[in-house]
């Protein structure tokens, strides 16, 4: 039985048509707020289900009949060359239409074109509050698409208007977008622009950051389909869907869709396993929908730039600004919000190193793919890959370094590259990288073997017996003995040659069997 809903990828998603958990079940204080008449913000990265919940918001508000409640986008006037004259009246425009979607004629604002005052946002909202016997809940996304004087502007509007609410203005105001209120001081010329005071909308009471979806929603989500038509997602199914997504709302229902749709061609009675997690996964990856692309693209800027750099290489942080570089990446969704600061999940985790070194990845392709890092059993001769690469980076390494945007990591990157013929041969890595831990830690898995190697570059002395050590207790937490040590010399060739930094050497450390790669 073809079911009627389905695991939906674009827009905000609806429960007739859609496989969706409530947006607002964990939301009290939203309707805390409300009831308070405070203004606050929502943020969270794009695609966590932010539009969904203002829908749900305003029509539950609606139907209750306390409140009149509108959702509109400002992106309209998102662009730097506007003026402030034609922003408010775009704004108010899409205000204008948008309140059609969800109030009555009565409880609409004035047409614009009808208003006889001087049309400004706050004027606008002061009348439209006044003709109303309910408080107005005024949700408003987008909101950093903003920039300069016209953030400053509408932001100013509704301080201004916060004075005299609930009878003259609206009630309350959510502002929604990718990230904090504190970031709107930097898209804001501090030296020309001021709102007058320490915090650029001081009137919130609360910033609410929208979540993942644990691992129980996950299953909630999943049994809906079921339920529609028979076809189960085992707990095998789900944890792994967990582990690769880390409760992303937009990749667990793009994950299941793949599945399902693509892969399974929605044939209900067929059983849905771990592999087609893993075909669903690189697929997504492979085809780089607008949701990574929309990541990827974010991985130029110089903060984002900062942090992920210094995640592949497990280095500490070192510059001034980490505080908000850090913030700003975990308001995007790049990393996880928890210690150790990590990517946010394997997907992304997988894509990154992928996307930084694409390049070299086509460079290496191009060359065919000759399997000779292949026994004739079919397993990985994992000692003639890290040789090749040995000599590849000899050659070839300070060319490609240069061409990197990220030079800082650009060993691992290269490593990474020159390892994913593996995954295109049918293996697995996993990556563990985080801050402050000296190194990334690479798992390949090919054929039932797995492998594991560490990265590290030589930035002291003492790398070499850290990377030692380190190892010996990743191998323990895996309940393996047989690792590889990868040690980068960051020195140029001109000072260390490549005769004497490529060295090859089997070691014994703690019962542990090591493969010391230097190079």
């Amino acid at each position: 039985m073809k079911s009627k809903r389905y695991f939906n990828t674009t827009g905000f998603c609806m429960p007739e048509r859609h496989y969706m958990i409530d947006p607002l079940r964990n939301q009290k204080i939203i309707f805390d707020l409300i009831e308070k008449t405070q203004y606050f913000t929502i943020h969270a990265p794009r695609q966590t289900g932010k539009t969904t919940l203002l829908h749900e918001l305003a029509h539950r508000l609606n139907k209750e009949g306390n409140y009149i409640s509108v959702v509109f986008s400002v992106e309209s006037a998102g662009y730097r060359s506007i003026t402030e004259e034609i922003a408010n009246k775009k704004i108010i425009n899409s205000l204008y239409s948008s309140s059609g979607q969800y109030l009555n004629k009565k409880n609409c604002p004035i047409p614009p074109e009808k208003y006889t005052k001087d049309l400004t946002l706050e004027n606008y909202l002061i009348d439209w509050a006044i003709s109303q016997t309910k408080p107005i809940v005024l949700l408003l996304d987008e909101i950093d698409s903003l920039y300069d004087d016209v953030l400053v502007s509408v932001l100013r509007q509704l301080r201004n208007g916060f004075q005299i609410r609930p009878k003259r203005f609206p009630s309350t105001v959510a502002l929604v977008g990718l990230r904090d209120v504190r970031e709107y001081k930097t898209k804001v010329r501090p030296s020309e622009v001021s709102l007058g005071s320490g915090s650029p909308f001081n009137i919130k009471a609360e910033s609410i950051l929208l979540g993942t979806f644990t691992k129980e929603e996950i299953t909630e989500l999943y049994s809906q389909h079921t339920k529609d038509t028979g076809q189960i997602f085992l707990k095998e199914v789900v944890d792994r869907i967990y582990e690769l997504t880390g409760g992303q709302p937009w990749l667990v229902n793009a994950i299941a869709r793949e599945i399902v749709v693509k892969i399974l061609n929605e044939d209900f009675t067929k059983k849905i396993t771990l592999d087609h997690v893993e075909s669903a996964k690189e697929n997504i990856i492979q085809r780089r929908d607008t949701h990574l692309d929309s990541l990827i693209d974010k991985l130029k800027e110089e903060r984002v730039k900062n942090i992920v750099s210094a995640i592949i290489n497990g280095d500490g942080v070192l510059f001034d600004n980490y505080d908000d570089s850090l913030l700003y990446c975990r308001d995007l969704g790049i990393i996880s919000e928890t210690k150790p600061i990590r990517i946010a999940n394997e997907i992304y985790r997988e894509i990154i190193p992928r996307v930084l070194n694409r390049n070299l990845q086509d460079s290496i392709e191009e060359e065919g793919e000759t399997k000779w890092y292949i026994k004739s059993n079919g397993k990985l001769d994992m000692d003639k890959l890290l040789k090749a690469f040995q000599e590849f980076y000899s050659e070839n390494s300070e060319v490609w370094l240069e061409r990197f945007d990220y030079k800082e990591a650009g060993p691992h990157l290269l490593l990474m590259a020159f390892l994913q013929r593996v995954i295109n041969g049918g293996g697995r890595i996993n990556r563990e990288m985080a801050v402050g831990t000296g190194r990334t830690d690479l798992l390949i898995e090919f054929n039932g073997d797995k492998f594991v190697l560490e990265l590290k570059l030589k930035r002291m002395p003492s790398a070499r017996q850290k990377g030692l050590d380190q190892i010996s207790r990743y191998l323990d937490t895996l309940g393996m003995t047989k690792g590889y040590l990868i040690l980068f010399e960051i020195k140029p060739s001109s000072i260390i040659p490549w005769e004497t930094r490529v060295k090859w050497e089997d070691i014994s450390h703690q019962n542990k069997n090591i493969t010391i790669v230097e190079m």
